[in-house]
């Protein structure tokens, strides 16, 4: 858990903040560009002078401006600590009904054919119909890089496609010479593979939830099929997760025995869990054969001195960061001599909460020699209950690290 200066979180049900207002008017912009770019608008306002090609790249100018307002929202929310359930939501739908617009805009040009928007869309509802599947679970899945880079390339594509057809190309000959045309298509084909490896990377993290993959844990009383779910609803009481949840009782048991078929051994390093992560494994009949140790390093004099996490990390990007999660993960498999190791780090509350990282925001490392890596989540509910969501999903972390052995 961060030590650092604690500030009062916003109310999260606060709706009028700057950044949602900027989000607001992002999408009420929308309507603008596809008027700019299909529209003759130039002969409505009597302005013969404006040509074709001068009106594509004054819709251009007007897409590269709604689309800097993604990162302006975004730093408005973080810089002032109001990242609010409404901006969570509108702000992805924004940029999907802007590129979105866009695309549809240029296949009534003639610009582009059919299919790439086809590709696309078709991403857009596959993902989101897999993280409905995956929040009906109490899973959160965490965003990955394939998928900012895509939506980057996908809006540089746009403008170069908007630029490009302020003049058109005449033969197959005169395209491939013309480096405009070139440089459009280069840019959206890296688009197009990033949109299909962002969406296979969504399901392949989701693939345990829509049946490519054993489910982690067990169903649990109550009819919940997931431990997350089950400890969002009923919460956690006492010291031992388990006890509060035979879910995660159950999930505990299949990592030791996936490790002990593996002929692997684990380790962790805890911050906000104070230990349940290793006490839910230890309290599996014979998990000594598995588990190393485990180190609870709630304040960051800890963080640094035992797991050797950088005094740098730790002041310039803070205790709860991707960078303190996978630096804790490779300190614990170091020092504890595992073949892999869990880390989490994050805000339990009920306070404790900063700017850009509101109570329940976590971060779970994990490390085993091939691979370090960090992921965030976002928990709602009370402290124990925070707690235990995160012992879940590094339980579900740990299982899944043994998943290809065992298909092997």
């Amino acid at each position: 858990m961060s030590t650092t200066g604690q500030v009062e979180p916003t109310p999260t049900d606060k709706l009028w903040t700057p950044a949602n207002i900027v989000t607001l008017v992002r999408i009420c912009l929308v309507p603008v560009f596809v008027v700019a770019l299909l529209s003759p608008w130039p002969q409505w306002f009597g302005l013969p002078q404006v040509a074709d090609d001068s009106k594509s790249l004054i819709a251009a100018g007007i897409f590269i401006l709604i689309s800097c307002t993604d990162w302006l929202d975004g730093y408005l929310a973080r810089s002032r600590g109001e990242v609010t359930d409404f901006g969570k939501f509108m702000d992805p739908l924004a940029d999907k009904i802007l590129v979105a617009a866009a695309l549809l805009a240029l296949v009534e040009l003639g610009s582009l054919p059919s299919w790439v928007v086809l590709v696309i869309l078709a991403r857009e509802f596959i993902v989101s119909g897999v993280r409905m599947v995956a929040a009906s679970e109490g899973v959160v899945i965490a965003a990955s890089w394939y998928g900012k880079f895509k939506t980057v390339f996908q809006m540089i594509a746009i403008v170069l496609f908007c630029v490009k057809d302020s003049y058109m190309v005449g033969s197959i000959g005169a395209a491939f010479s013309d480096w405009l045309w070139l440089l459009s298509w280069a840019v959206m084909i890296v688009a197009l593979v990033l949109t299909i490896v962002s969406m296979l990377d969504y399901i392949a993290k989701a693939r345990h939830l829509i049946g490519f993959g054993p489910k982690g844990g067990k169903k649990v009383a109550g009819g919940s099929a997931s431990p997350v779910a089950d400890v969002q609803e009923h919460g956690a009481a006492g010291v031992g997760v388990s006890e509060a949840d035979p879910g995660l009782e159950g999930l505990a048991a299949e990592v030791i025995a996936a490790a002990r078929a593996a002929g692997a051994t684990v380790g962790t390093a805890e911050s906000l869990t104070g230990g349940l992560i290793a006490g839910a494994l230890t309290g599996v009949p014979g998990s000594s054969e598995v588990v190393r140790g485990g180190v609870v390093s709630y304040v960051n004099e800890v963080k640094h001195g035992l797991l050797g996490v950088p005094s740098q990390t730790l002041e310039c990007e803070g205790a709860v960061s991707a960078q303190t999660a996978r630096a804790m993960a490779e300190g614990a498999r170091r020092d504890l001599g595992c073949d892999m190791a869990i880390a989490v780090t994050g805000i339990a509350g009920p306070g404790g909460a900063e700017p850009g990282k509101p109570v329940g925001t976590v971060w779970v490392g994990f490390a085993d020699g091939a691979q370090t890596e960090a992921q965030l989540y976002e928990f709602s509910g009370d402290r124990a209950q925070v707690r235990a969501q995160t012992v879940c999903v590094a339980l579900e972390r740990l299982l899944a690290a043994f998943e290809p052995a065992e298909r092997a």
